[in-house]
């Protein structure tokens, strides 16, 4: 789940991470009231989740409260890469010496959390990152232990901070830190951290991704999930519990399981075919879940065939087919579906599903070929 910068730089704030005065707004007489309250210069910045705002026109200096009120008009009712624009941010605008790159992120091959930095920060860190690591400070982290003063310390004086500047990047560092596991993030930068030119340390920008599988321990995290970035299908999923991810083939796919999921998806590329979606219905799946799940599919106007595979351990064959079955009822579709049941009941979910005259498999490669040639337009016995 990712976050908007304002609610990435008020987390920030929470755990003692210097940022810009300002607040958000939802109208252009909002943001202007606040530019009255703060009372100097000004960055109106666009509230959408994808990079290039300010390429796109999303971000603007201003130098009093009309030109905020006129120009937060402008921004509002901006659409950037699809997104509509509906909240800004009112910063103070600061005087920049030098842009530097902070952030951490869980590094999987070193089965530890690792905090980069680079004196090279920016909107163009990216370009830092392909073209020249080697100005990308890397220290990796004892989950155990946390984030050590030396590694902080080793980190300033990597990217040559000036050492007066050593005692609070620790305590931003530190800060960054205590956010990241305090929240269950995957992911929390600072781009820029700027060096003033009154010599103080300030994040301008944060970014903040939070693992969806931990959110049940932060309600107040999870109601400020931006829906605008989610497919309505991704949405319904999860009020049913459901995993579910939408692309951009025609085979839609409904599989207990993440990983019997990822070889279904495989195999049905292996044959030449293109996944829908990944859908996981997870273990002990009711009838009412199932016929969810493939509403959820039928939802999808490029889907042309459907591979349901469902291997019976806690889910049961019998309640897979009659939440089939069930979601037939409400929905009226000619899209054609081959189904594969193995396992606990499956010989009554097969019949259940035979009685209504349904296309079955009982291998997957068959499956998958049957598949793919119904999503082509092809027949199957």
């Amino acid at each position: 789940m990712k976050l908007h910068e304002y609610q990435s730089k008020q987390i920030f704030s929470k755990y003692g991470i210097p940022i810009p005065k300002g607040r958000v707004a939802s109208s252009a007489e909002e943001a202007k009231h606040i530019a009255e309250e703060l009372g100097k210069r000004v960055v109106i910045k666009s509230q959408v989740l994808v990079g290039g705002r300010g390429k796109a026109g999303g971000i603007r200096l201003a130098k009093n409260p009309d030109e905020v009120e006129d120009i937060a008009t402008e921004i509002l009712s901006m659409e950037i890469k699809g997104l509509p624009v509906r909240k800004v941010l009112v910063d103070e605008a600061a005087s920049i010496e030098k842009e530097i790159y902070l952030g951490i992120t869980n590094d999987r091959a070193a089965r530890k959390p690792v905090m980069m930095a680079s004196a090279a920060g920016g909107v163009d860190i990216e370009e830092v990152a392909r073209n020249t690591p080697e100005k990308i400070i890397k220290i990796h982290i004892d989950p155990l232990l946390g984030l050590r003063d030396y590694q902080a310390r080793d980190i300033a004086g990597s990217i040559d901070l000036p050492r007066d500047l050593w005692r609070l990047f620790g305590q931003i560092a530190n800060g960054l830190w205590n956010a990241y596991t305090g929240c269950d993030a995957t992911l929390a930068e600072i781009n820029p951290l700027v060096i003033t030119s009154d010599k103080h340390l300030i994040a301008l920008d944060g970014k903040m991704v939070l693992d969806d599988n931990a959110l049940f321990r932060h309600p107040d995290l999870a109601d400020m999930r931006d829906l605008d970035i989610e497919a309505q299908s991704e949405i319904e999923a999860r009020k049913y519990g459901l995993s579910f991810i939408k692309l951009d083939g025609n085979i839609g796919c409904m599989v207990n399981g993440a990983g019997l999921a990822m070889t279904t998806m495989d195999i049905i590329k292996l044959f030449g075919g293109e996944p829908a979606n990944f859908l996981d219905i997870g273990g002990g799946a009711s009838a009412e879940k199932v016929a969810a799940a493939l509403r959820i599919i039928l939802s999808d106007p490029n889907v042309k065939a459907i591979l349901l595979n469902v291997f019976g351990g806690i889910t049961r064959g019998d309640e897979v087919a009659r939440g089939i079955l069930a979601a037939l009822n409400d929905i009226k579709t000619q899209i054609p579906m081959v189904v594969r049941l193995v396992g606990t009941n499956a010989e009554e979910g097969r019949q259940i599903l035979a009685n209504a005259k349904m296309i079955t498999a009982e291998t997957l490669v068959d499956a998958a070929k049957k598949s793919v040639a119904l999503a082509a337009g092809g027949m199957v016995q």
